[in-house]
């Protein structure tokens, strides 16, 4: 029998990430899981050259974009879900499928459900998308999430 004790959903905020969350909420609640929801900021100390002004404000900077990232989060959840203290991550990285999977593995996720925008072909031949690198790499089974043609948002 398949157990599914813990669900990570990472969101960018976009209408994919909106529909795998729901995805997620539905799979957290039919297996009795735990929800995590996690998005993945840029390092900012991880810019390299032609970055202006003084490194001084990197830290604030940061600070800045991991509390807007929070914001966002926060406003995804339901008040049924601030109350169930549902785990919400905000990751630092430069690589957002890595710290994605990193996470997984160390908080023994047993299913990642993410977006996908589904582009195929040459672009992410070239540089590949976080969810294919996610998939590849991933310590569990990851469920991804297209957005149907024609359709907005799910429903």
């Amino acid at each position: 029998m398949i157990q599914v004790k813990h669900i990570l959903v990472p969101t960018d905020f976009d209408q994919t990430s909106s529909l795998a969350l729901d995805y997620a909420r539905e799979l957290a609640s039919l297996f009795k899981a735990k929800l995590s929801v996690a998005h993945v900021v840029n390092d900012v100390f991880a810019l390299r050259g032609g970055t202006e002004g003084s490194v001084g404000a990197f830290p604030q900077l940061q600070r800045e974009l991991e509390d807007e990232a929070r914001s966002q989060i926060d406003a995804l959840l339901t008040d049924t879900e601030r109350k169930a203290a549902m785990t919400t991550v905000v990751l630092v990285a430069s690589s957002p499928a890595q710290a994605l999977v990193d996470y997984a593995r160390t908080s023994q996720i047993d299913l990642i459900v993410m977006g996908t925008h589904g582009r195929g072909g040459a672009p992410a031949a070239v540089i590949g998308s976080v969810a294919e690198r996610v998939v590849r790499t991933a310590p569990c089974p990851v469920l991804t999430v297209r957005r149907p043609a024609g359709r907005d948002r799910a429903g």
